[in-house]
């Protein structure tokens, strides 16, 4: 078989299962692991998986700059977005993640709404200019660009004075095996540090997230309450997160 002929193979096979393990697509397709190695090296090197030990994962599409994922599944975020907004309580103390996902619960959020708002996101901390009753809290810190928010040191010791009823978590990849991961390690870092500040942490997760992979490790599976995800039930990432006892929010 081509090299390419093997690329397009492997890319199929990380679509239509989710993973790839390099000893046994080697001995089914009776060459060597060190072929396959190379071959998902070369598929890592642009951009199209995920290189884990022994095999390869999916690349999650969610890794791009801000910009570009406005524009990723915004159906999608909005669904997931509506139900997460409803896990807000009024008078509660809620920490609210970066990203697209975040800022489309921010605007989903009621104008009557009563509460606290801590961030590390500037854009998530403007959204709430127009609601009256609730207090934002806006940690500062390095702003990483990528992602508009602030991370480092400083950020991580403001985030350390703040006890949240709720922290709803953004991320790029949702898989069985990684884990909740980002693709940067010090946001990766950050995340970890609200998510220990909250008693509950949800995860915002539209369905091109679900099943993939990114660099750096933010949580195990077992360190949030839930998953807030539009993929279906039937999808099968779904089935194995709900085979592992992890509690999915159907967002529809």
């Amino acid at each position: 078989m081509l090299s390419a002929q093997r690329r397009e193979l492997l890319l199929e096979r990380l679509r239509s299962t989710g993973r790839i393990v390099a000893k046994d697509l080697a001995a089914e397709l009776g060459t060597s692991e060190d072929t396959i190695r190379r071959d998902l090296r070369e598929l890592a090197a642009d951009g199209l998986c995920q290189r884990v030990y022994g095999g390869a994962l999916p690349v999650s599409p969610a890794v791009g700059d801000y910009a570009t994922r406005e524009n990723v599944q915004v159906s999608g975020k909005q669904r997931v977005a509506a139900l997460a907004a409803a896990l807000i309580r009024p008078h509660s103390t809620v920490l609210l993640d970066g990203g697209t996902t975040a800022l489309a619960v921010a605007r989903r959020l009621p104008l009557e709404l009563a509460a606290t708002v801590v961030t590390h996101s500037p854009t998530v901390a403007v959204a709430f200019v127009d609601h009256p009753h609730v207090e934002v809290v806006l940690l500062g810190g390095r702003l990483f660009k990528h992602s508009l928010v602030t991370c480092g040191a400083a950020a991580v010791e403001a985030a350390l004075g703040v006890r949240a009823d709720l922290f709803l978590l953004g991320v790029t990849g949702v898989h069985p095996e990684a884990g909740l991961t980002t693709g940067d390690a010090d946001e990766a870092a950050m995340k970890r540090t609200l998510a220990g500040q909250a008693a509950d942490t949800y995860v915002l997760a539209s369905s091109e997230k679900i099943g993939a992979a990114s660099p750096f490790s933010v949580l195990s599976l077992t360190r949030v309450a839930g998953i807030v995800t539009d993929a279906p039930a039937t999808d099968p990432t779904v089935r194995r997160l709900t085979g592992l006892g992890v509690d999915i929010l159907h967002a529809d």
